[in-house]
């Protein structure tokens, strides 16, 4: 995975263009498929159905994620974490090369957090581009390859993951101190603010 940057007013744009898509996708959705299988509308001409591939794929995505038995659930009658995952399967649902995911664990319960990392590092392992942002670095040093660290819109550094989150730069990032764990026969690595 590697970290990327764009201009302001791209940003704006790209925003703008998720913000409406997920609204058109949403608020018209009968069941919890439809977000996923609205995924695949990438591929489709302006007047084309989905068919059964696409069904397929929608259905993949979903089931990539543990959440096939949402399918038929109103999507307005799930929770919000629950939601969140139907929306990550619509992205899959796209097949893209690249994806961009803006603080892909808001919402969910502890083992869904752990799901949808090992998810993002498969399709990073897979080929794909990823770039996401969390407010935990221990997402970011369990899955990402590089991290760009973020204060008040401001670089604070960036750099290789194993040499980027270190105590130091995470109390400047978050203006707390941090407490540094290592499992003493993985030599595992993990961060709690104190």
């Amino acid at each position: 995975m590697t970290c990327c940057l764009f201009p302001r007013t791209a940003v704006g744009k790209f925003q703008q263009c998720i913000l409406k898509t997920y609204a058109l996708c949403t608020l018209r959705a009968r069941n919890s498929a439809q977000p996923a299988l609205s995924g695949t509308g990438a591929h489709l001409g302006l007047f084309e159905q989905p068919g059964a591939a696409d069904r397929a794929v929608a259905h993949a995505a979903l089931e990539r994620f543990g959440i096939s038995n949402l399918a038929s659930r109103p999507y307005n009658m799930i929770s919000g974490g629950e939601r969140q995952l139907v929306l990550l399967a619509r992205a899959l649902a796209q097949e893209p090369r690249f994806i961009i995911l803006d603080e892909p664990t808001a919402s969910l319960d502890f083992g869904n957090q752990g799901k949808v990392m090992r998810e993002i590092r498969a399709l990073a392992c897979s080929g794909h581009g990823v770039l996401f942002t969390t407010h935990d670095p221990n997402h970011a040093l369990r899955t990402a390859d590089r991290a760009f660290l973020l204060r008040a819109g401001q670089r604070v550094t960036e750099g290789p993951v194993t040499e980027v989150l270190d105590s130091r730069h995470l109390e400047e990032l978050y203006g707390s101190p941090v407490q540094r764990l290592v499992d003493s026969e993985t030599r595992t690595l993990a961060f709690l603010p104190l």
